[in-house]
């Protein structure tokens, strides 16, 4: 795995990260949670009280044994530590109370001015200067959302005068993965029937190659040529770095509330279709073979005379996060070769918003 692939995969698993922690955000947002910590906090309050009373009782009894006070002295000032401590109960018990009815009409607002606020502060003690953020209500209409995208299935090539059967690559061996992150707007102003997705994804697209060929460059040339001994894996890798634009249709659910509408389409059909384009960010062949009784692997990484700028048409099909997913790149594998190579790729598709 190189670095770029490293790099790539890191990426991805902080944006899923970060996603899983934004869909927890956005669970955890109608309240219940708050509502049921403060329910338990009522009964620390109460503990944390009774614990400070017997505490300022324990010190009269000493000073009481010490003769620093009389016995009336001491009656009076248990009296009023407990009178004290009751009345600290009451209000504080109210302030919860009243934070919890707060929370309960509120779904999606917080009133807690100490939760979630970040602080920034530039400078040295008292001088410096403290910019504070704090969490804002909801957006009444949220017209664009974003979310991660992993997809993964065959790939191959279709070449001129030849159809897949006779391709020189393997049908189950070759393969694709596509990782990226996409933003979604709705485009009706009162409908999400019709959304356009954008933003940004990986490819890496793989074919493996059958029958001990392995692909050589001579100047402008890049062929299939027989390896002179007996290959264990021919594996030929482009890495692209693409942009997708896609049309997404299909029916949504519409939640509509005093402080906020949303437009829910999980579990719903959907069809999207679009296209991509893009640069090659790497090109790499990997050979597997026996030499003199040891096991050789070979990494090469080269141009192989590949085309720089990618581009091509998708579509997909299929119910809530999970498609089917198939692309098909309008450019060619390897730029002014005497045959023509288009990759093409099938496979499942995954949209976690």
């Amino acid at each position: 795995m190189n670095t770029i692939t490293k790099l790539v995969v890191l990426l991805s698993l902080c944006l899923i990260i970060n996603k899983v922690y934004a869909q927890d955000t956005i669970q955890k947002n109608n309240n219940s949670y708050k509502i049921e910590n403060l329910e338990q906090l009522k009964e620390t309050i109460t503990s944390e009280e009774k614990e400070l009373l017997r505490s300022e009782v324990e010190i009269i009894n000493q000073r009481l044994d010490k003769g620093e006070i009389t016995h009336e002295k001491a009656d009076k000032l248990k009296k009023e530590a407990a009178q004290k401590h009751a009345f600290n109960i009451e209000n504080r018990l109210a302030i919860i109370d009243n934070k919890i009815a707060l929370l309960k009409r509120n779904d999606y607002q917080s009133y807690d001015e100490h939760e979630n606020t970040v602080s920034f502060v530039f400078g040295r003690g008292e001088k410096g200067i403290k910019l504070k953020s704090k969490n804002k209500p909801p957006k009444y209409d949220l017209r664009t959302t974003n979310e991660f995208l992993f997809a993964i299935g065959l790939n191959n090539a279709i070449i001129d005068g030849k159809g897949l059967d006779e391709s020189p690559y393997e049908v189950l061996g070759s393969g694709f993965v596509e990782l990226g992150w996409n933003w979604k707007t709705r485009l009706l102003k009162n409908s999400n029937f019709v959304r356009v997705k954008y933003g940004f994804a990986f490819q890496w697209n793989k074919l493996n190659v059958k029958d001990n060929l392995y692909f050589e460059k001579d100047g402008n040339v890049t062929s299939l040529q027989e390896f002179p001994v007996e290959l264990r894996q021919s594996q030929f890798r482009v890495t692209n770095l693409v942009l997708p634009l896609y049309f997404e249709f299909g029916p949504s659910k519409k939640i509509e509330k005093e402080t906020h509408i949303r437009y829910i389409s999980a579990d719903n059909f959907k069809f999207g279709i679009g296209g991509y384009g893009g640069f090659n960010i790497g090109t790499q062949q990997k050979l597997r073979f026996k030499e003199d009784g040891d096991n050789v692997k070979q990494k090469i990484r080269t141009d192989y005379n590949t085309t720089d700028f990618v581009y091509g048409v998708g579509a997909y099909i299929g119910i809530g996060d999970l498609s089917l997913y198939a692309k098909y790149d309008l450019n060619t594998i390897f730029k002014d070769q005497a045959v023509d190579q288009h990759n093409v790729s099938l496979g499942l598709r995954v949209d976690l918003d």
